[in-house]
């Protein structure tokens, strides 16, 4: 990889860690608006906590080179679980689009930055062998 496909991976990862970084502080320090805006969402009172703490995990171990790609799977499935919740509650598009933006800048940033995601990722000739 060039040095400038490095930067790029570590400045997608950056935008995507600086907006999941901010989501689970609001809900570790379990802030009035962050938990208005979760039990809108159908989630019960005082799950706010929780929520952040497994964003935390999850986060901790997508910043940590030897984790990195079990990070990615866990943030997928997390914000796989938002899209569902959006989809459930109606709420707007943007609420939709912007977990899979968050997900293809934490795995486009995670491609260009580790070889061994890339490994994982790369295609392979998946043609049968006779």
């Amino acid at each position: 990889m060039t040095k400038q496909a490095l930067w790029t991976g570590r400045i997608l990862t950056g935008l995507a860690v600086a907006f999941l970084a901010f989501d689970l502080t609001i809900k570790l320090l379990q802030l009035p608006a962050a938990e208005q805006a979760t039990t809108q969402l159908g989630f019960p009172h005082g799950t706010l906590f929780a929520l952040g703490v497994t964003q935390l995990v999850c986060l901790i171990l997508y910043l940590v080179p030897r984790t990195a790609v079990v990070g990615a799977v866990l943030w997928t499935g997390y914000l796989g679980g938002a899209i569902a919740t959006h989809l459930r509650t109606g709420g707007p598009a943007f609420n939709l689009v912007f977990p899979l933006i968050v997900a293809a800048l934490l795995w486009g940033g995670l491609y260009l930055r580790d070889g061994r995601a890339r490994a994982v990722i790369a295609p392979r000739n998946l043609a049968p062998s006779i």
